[in-house]
């Protein structure tokens, strides 16, 4: 029986160093391409082993979003004007808002579910969270799925 593939969203803080050298190394080499993994890896720190073993499991978040719908669970705090805030900064950053869902405030805080499409007009979709991050008045942002 074949075990069924799961995704996970990190945030680079919770990811191992050795995973972000492979992401680095990967860079580099599509970068110039005249490189060898040789290289690249030594420069780094980083076995060839280890290259070879994660270099088809792991990726930068924005690099494999494209045409992907991604949601959101956001808590906001109930302030004129935050939601709006919020949905710019997703405009901003040329995603395409297709569901917004928002409850209720209680004891002062909303929860929204939005669902958002990712163009290939889209900016860095880790910027764009970070920046949502920011906001004042946004407690606390989760990324539900990505399809």
């Amino acid at each position: 029986m074949t075990e069924k593939t799961r995704y996970f969203v990190l945030k680079q803080k919770a990811v191992p160093e050795v995973l972000l050298k492979v992401v680095e190394a990967k860079r580099i080499l599509d970068g110039d391409p005249s490189l060898s993994v040789q290289t690249v890896t030594e420069r780094l720190g980083l076995s060839r082993s280890s290259f070879y073993k994660y270099k088809n499991d792991i990726f930068p978040f924005h690099d494999e979003a494209q045409g992907k719908t991604v949601t959101f669970l956001i808590q906001i705090e109930d302030e004129p004007g935050l939601l709006s805030t919020v949905l710019n900064t997703i405009a901003q950053f040329g995603a395409n808002i297709l569901t917004i869902h928002q409850t209720i405030p209680i004891s002062g805080v909303a929860t929204l579910t939005l669902s958002v499409q990712v163009l290939s007009t889209t900016g860095d979709m880790s910027a764009m969270i970070g920046e949502i991050e920011k906001k004042q008045g946004v407690r606390y942002l989760k990324i539900l799925g990505r399809e």
